[in-house]
């Protein structure tokens, strides 16, 4: 064998060496599983603060203060959410939904001819009457005031969009008195302040002690009707 020939192999085997150890350290490169320090991506939550305000309590307004022509025209205009499935003029017609002419005051379940679901006759048998908190409570979500209900439409949701649309159909031939005006709450006297009618301190045996700065009653007179003359 010639000294090219040899070198031509050793140089052949020297190449393929290369070739293979070339090979595996890129595959090391490429797939080589590296484990991470953490899992995932970290997202940052900003947490509620302890001292946020709670919601306000949703509650039936005065409805002696809120049946304004104001609010029947409002309610006019939400009405335009209903008037899919019930009709709102005076002949009370059935439609998907039962007529809704006279609704105020009537009893739940029993307009005629309307094929009412059973849950909503069970919720007639304890709801007397249709009046202006259960009507305030019923459209917010009729679906949770009276499971099982036919009725899919989700309910008002804005306080002010209830209340215009209850004064709309009150307007509609509705005969149920108005609650009279409610009291307004007393306000609760300040922190540390004391009670108005907070009683006098009682004196040594007994009797009241004057409050500060308040007049006294003149001494009773002398033995004997006579007092002492002032001195010149």
């Amino acid at each position: 064998m010639s000294d090219l020939t040899f070198n031509k192999i050793a140089g052949g085997v020297l190449l393929t060496g290369l070739i293979i150890f070339g090979l595996r350290e890129a595959s090391d490169i490429v797939f080589k599983k590296h484990e991470v320090e953490k899992a995932g991506y970290e997202i940052a939550v900003q947490e509620d603060s302890a001292g946020g305000g709670a919601a306000a309590a949703d509650t039936p307004p005065d409805w002696n203060a809120v049946l304004t022509p104001a609010n029947v025209a409002a309610g006019a205009a939400v009405s335009a959410k209903c008037a899919a499935c019930h009709k709102l003029d005076a002949s009370n017609a059935n439609a998907t939904g039962p007529g809704l002419w006279d609704v105020v005051g009537r009893k739940p379940a029993a307009h005629p001819g309307f094929n009412y679901s059973g849950a909503m006759k069970d919720f007639s048998a304890k709801t007397p009457v249709w009046d202006y908190d259960a009507l305030y409570t019923f459209l917010k979500a009729p679906g949770k005031d009276v499971p099982g209900t036919n009725m899919t439409f989700v309910g008002l949701k804005k306080p002010e969009d209830r209340i215009a649309m209850i004064a709309y159909l009150h307007s509609l031939g509705s005969k149920l008195p108005v609650p009279p005006p409610r009291p307004a709450a007393a306000a609760a006297p300040a922190e540390g302040a004391p009670a108005a009618d907070a009683a006098a301190p009682a004196a040594p045996g007994g009797t009241t002690a004057p409050a500060a700065g308040a007049a006294t009653a003149p001494a009773a007179p002398a033995a004997g009707g006579n007092t002492a003359p002032p001195k010149a």
